[in-house]
């Protein structure tokens, strides 16, 4: 059998190149890819070279080993179906489509125990967002919002549009976002959130004055908690300057090799905020008492179904052409939201 497969093999620069796939061996089966995300955060600065190349490709998925070193396959948002079976595998498996942490291809071998059935009800286009759903559970897990808090997102690509949508299920006094984009912005709004803002065009004094951020120094001086989801060092500096005392600012950003200059020397240290690492791949150690990356994940697929995040997609585009939706996406990300390879 021949496939499809993608390989960065230098910055900015993507090949789809044929090769043959082997038969499935025992226990394994051969799944067929129907849709696979371009995740516009990690995988954009992957694909700029932003990234240190001694790095493991990624340490708890099986099918990305190796380092950033070209060239190298990536991608972790894979739906399919499965089309062959190795000997031993189970018949029920034969037709069922299934997600996986694949990179991108036509075809790919997977053990069984590599593959996530789809529930009854969601879609493979609703499937391929999984990753993202479930990395935006784990910023609300870490940040903890409570009732009547005023909650902010910078930077409204797909996964800070499903934090805002998680966070919108929640009692808030307010949530406000932060884009350039105004797409993504009217996304927030329909998800329910309250206050949008273009970070070049609100500074922090006039954010304060729409939300009457009064300083008084009672805790309405600013927000109770803040996400950093848009890449940007500069916003890391910006949420810090609207948080209010004891204020918890989430950090979910990779910023990759990019170095970032905080400015601790202000509102930071007198209000005594609190800056929190998350990061999908592990779970905060004060949860693993009742929390598992199991019981996470349920979480996630249930709110995938009720989501239905496909409404997302902007743009698809066959794997021979990924190229093109690759540089759609860095030249153009005021068009896109969710880029999907069919």
């Amino acid at each position: 059998m021949k496939r499809l497969a993608l390989l960065h093999v230098a910055p900015e620069q993507v090949e789809v190149r044929e090769e043959d796939l082997p038969g499935p061996g025992p226990g394994q089966v051969v799944v067929r890819v129907l849709c696979s995300a371009i995740s516009p955060g990690t995988e954009m600065l992957v694909y700029r070279g932003q990234v240190p190349t001694d790095m493991a490709l990624d340490d708890s998925l099986t099918a990305l080993d190796g380092t950033f070193q070209y060239p190298f396959r990536y991608g972790y948002c894979s739906v399919g179906q499965v089309v062959e079976l190795g000997p031993g595998v189970e018949p029920a498996w034969r037709d069922r489509q299934v997600f996986s942490f694949q990179p991108h291809q036509s075809y790919y071998l997977a053990a069984p125990t590599d593959l996530l059935p789809l529930p009854p009800g969601v879609t493979p286009e609703d499937a391929v967002f999984l990753p993202n759903l479930e990395t935006a559970v784990n910023f609300v897990m870490d940040g903890r919002p409570m009732i009547g808090e005023r909650v902010g997102v910078f930077g409204l690509g797909i996964v800070g549009l499903l934090t805002t949508a998680l966070l919108a299920a929640h009692p808030l006094g307010c949530l406000a976002g932060w884009d350039r984009y105004e797409p993504r912005r009217q996304a927030a709004h329909s998800l329910g959130a309250t206050h949008l803002f273009d970070p070049l065009a609100h500074q922090p004094a006039a954010v304060r004055q729409a939300l009457d951020l009064n300083g008084t120094g009672d805790g309405r001086d600013g927000f109770d908690l803040l996400y950093e989801l848009s890449g940007s060092p500069a916003a890391l500096n910006t949420a810090i300057s609207l948080g209010g005392f004891a204020a918890r600012v989430v950090i979910g950003s990779w910023y990759g090799t990019k170095l970032v200059q905080l400015d601790l020397g202000g509102r930071f240290h007198r209000s005594r905020l609190r800056l929190i690492s998350s990061q999908v791949s592990s779970l905060s150690p004060d949860l693993l008492g009742r929390w598992s990356k199991g019981r996470r994940l349920e979480v996630a697929w249930q709110h995938l179904a009720r989501l239905q995040p496909s409404r997302f997609i902007t743009h698809r585009f066959p794997l021979a052409e990924a190229a093109q939706a690759f540089r759609l996406i860095a030249d153009h990300p005021e068009q896109t939201i969710q880029v999907v390879l069919v």
